[in-house]
């Protein structure tokens, strides 16, 4: 999924960041997933329908403080490939799990980083 490259830079670019530790990787992904698989169902994946998915994306993951800039182009995936509800567990839940585990690995092998800052 291409929102996973955006999240690589975060989570090994700059594993300091608030946006890059795992609630907001893991939580922003799947929130952002599930919010727009039911806009996809509901509203269809006009254009509007896009811009909907990506500000009720953006208002889920303040709301819930797991706000993570690439999970607004997850949102534009939903609407644009229409997957089918096991996009929830396949990609969005077990990649960001990879990736949260790949970060963690990496960024504690070298002294100078510890990852994650926190985990919730």
């Amino acid at each position: 999924m291409a929102p996973f490259g955006a999240t690589s830079v975060l989570i090994f670019g700059v594993p300091d960041s608030p946006l890059a530790q795992p609630r907001n990787v893991i939580g922003g992904n799947c929130l952002v997933a599930l919010v727009s698989l039911i806009i996809l169902q509901l509203l269809g994946s006009s254009p509007w329908a896009m811009g909907v998915a990506v500000s009720s994306a953006i208002a889920i993951m303040q709301i819930t403080r797991t706000l993570h800039p690439p999970s607004g182009a997850v949102a534009l995936v939903v609407m644009m490939t229409k997957p089918d509800w096991q996009f929830l567990l396949t990609p969005a839940f077990e990649g960001s799990m990879i990736l949260v585990l790949c970060a963690v690995i990496f960024n504690n092998l070298a002294e100078e980083r510890t990852y994650p800052k926190h985990w919730l």
